[in-house]
């Protein structure tokens, strides 16, 4: 299952973010993915604040980010960000960099749920219904 984007976040790249090269360094883009993640959130009717407060974390368990282009300072880039896969304690999310029309990097993160005491834990119906899973109401 994928989901259609919601609107990409956008992001003017600081100085602060490129390296001696004038790139932006390669440990920026998981930051990118979780402004955008949390965006997507909000956009869904599930702010990180309220999933908590019901008692759940989305915890990090993989990432990954594929390097195409460079991106350097002062560009405005949108991040584009899609549920890929909802299952009752796990979530992914995949995104896309780009400058314009141009692809400048893929990636995924991977998320379990757990409770406060870092168990794993299913993710009430409503939750997993905002986030797309199938077979839920």
């Amino acid at each position: 299952m994928t989901a259609a984007p919601t609107p990409p976040t956008v992001i003017r790249v600081r100085y602060a973010e490129t390296d001696a090269m004038g790139v932006v360094h390669h440990a920026t883009y998981p930051v990118w993915f979780e402004v955008a993640r949390t965006d997507l959130m909000n956009a869904l009717g599930l702010p990180y604040r309220d999933v908590e407060a019901r008692g759940y974390y989305l915890m990090l368990s993989g990432l990954n980010v594929e390097y195409r282009r460079a991106a350097r300072y002062d560009d405005t880039l949108q991040v584009l960000t899609r549920v890929a896969a909802v299952r009752s304690r796990t979530l992914t999310f995949t995104y896309e960099v780009r400058r314009g029309d141009e692809l400048l990097a893929t990636g995924e993160t991977r998320h379990i749920a757990t409770d406060h005491q870092y168990r794993p834990a299913r993710l009430p119906d409503d939750v997993l219904a905002a986030l797309g899973a199938p077979g839920t109401t």
